[in-house]
C-alpha cells in the first residue's frame, strides 16, 4: 500500500534536521543507513520500512530523524498506539518540529485521542501563522489515516479554504482490491452560501455554512447539510458515503 501524502512529506525532510540528528548519532560507518527504510516508504512496504528505522533506533535510541520515520511507518500500518509512541518521542527530541506536529495530528487521530489530535491541529494553525518556512507555505496536513472496508483514506484539512469552491477537507480514497482511486471533498462555495445566508440570517450571523459532500471531480453529489466544519461529523458522512452500494 503506498501512502504518499505524509510519508513524502516527511521523505522531504530538511537536510539540516536530519544533519543535526547525525551529528549526535554514532559514526555512519557504525549504524544502519536511513536509505533503506525511506525506499521501502516510497515503495509502499511500511512494515518494511518499520523494522529498518527499528534497527537504527536499537543503536541511536534519541535519533530524531529514524524515530519520526517509525511512527510514518507505523501510521501506514494503520498503528496507531505505536504510532503515538513514536512521534511523542520525536516531540521531546525535536518539539518544535513542524513534521512532528503533523506526525502527531495523524498519529492521534489513529488512536482515538481527539483531545491530543485537536490540540496538535491548533499548534500546528501556530506554526502556520507565525513559525518556520515550511509551516506558513503549507496549505494543510494530513488530518487522520484510516480504513473503512476496502477503502484506505488519507483526511487531509487545509487551513484555509481551498480553491474557487472553498474546499475545507479533502478525503484521498483507494480502493486496496481494485486499486481506484477516487476524492471526496468538503466545500461550501460563496454563491450557495450567500443564497443560503440570505434565507438562513441568524444561522450565518452565528457562522454557520451551507456544505456540500461532492466528488472532487465535480460528477457527483454525495450530500448537502449545514453548520460548522466539524471534522468527526463529517467524517462519519464520508464513511457513509463509503460504505453506500449506491456510491460505488
Amino acid at each position: 500500500m503506498k501512502i504518499p501524502a505524509l510519508a513524502l512529506l516527511l521523505v522531504c525532510a530538511s537536510s539540516a534536521g536530519a544533519a543535526a540528528s547525525q551529528a549526535a548519532s554514532p559514526p555512519a560507518a557504525a549504524m544502519p543507513s536511513l536509505d533503506p527504510g525511506l525506499a521501502d516508504l516510497r515503495a509502499g512496504q511500511p512494515a518494511q520500512a518499520l523494522t529498518a528505522f527499528q534497527q537504527i533506533l536499537a543503536a541511536d535510541p534519541n535519533n530524531a530523524v529514524a524515530t519520526l520515520y517509525a511512527a510514518t511507518a507505523a501510521l501506514e500500518l494503520y498503528n496507531g498506539a505505536l504510532a503515538v509512541q513514536y512521534a511523542e518521542k520525536a516531540r521531546q527530541l525535536d518539539p518544535q518540529s513542524w513534521k512532528v506536529h503533523t506526525t502527531l495530528v495523524a498519529a492521534y487521530a489513529a488512536s482515538g485521542m481527539k483531545q491530543q489530535r485537536d490540540q496538535e491541529r491548533a499548534a500546528l494553525a501556530q506554526l502556520h501563522a507565525t513559525g518556520a518556512a515550511d509551516a506558513r507555505q503549507a496549505n494543510g496536513f494530513l488530518l487522520e489515516m484510516f480504513q473503512s472496508g476496502a477503502a484506505q483514506v488519507e483526511a487531509i484539512q487545509y487551513f484555509e479554504p481551498m480553491g474557487k469552491f472553498h474546499t475545507y477537507y479533502r478525503f484521498l480514497v483507494r480502493d486496496s482490491v481494485t486499486h481506484a482511486r477516487r476524492e471526496i471533498d468538503v466545500q461550501s462555495n460563496d454563491f450557495d452560501q450567500k443564497s443560503w445566508a440570505a434565507a438562513h440570517p441568524g444561522l450565518a450571523a452565528a457562522g454557520e455554512r451551507q456544505f456540500q459532500l461532492t466528488d472532487a471531480t465535480g460528477a457527483l453529489d454525495y450530500r448537502m447539510f449545514t453548520g460548522m466544519p466539524d471534522y468527526d461529523q463529517i467524517r462519519a458522512m464520508v464513511v457513509g458515503v463509503l460504505q453506500s452500494p449506491a456510491t460505488h
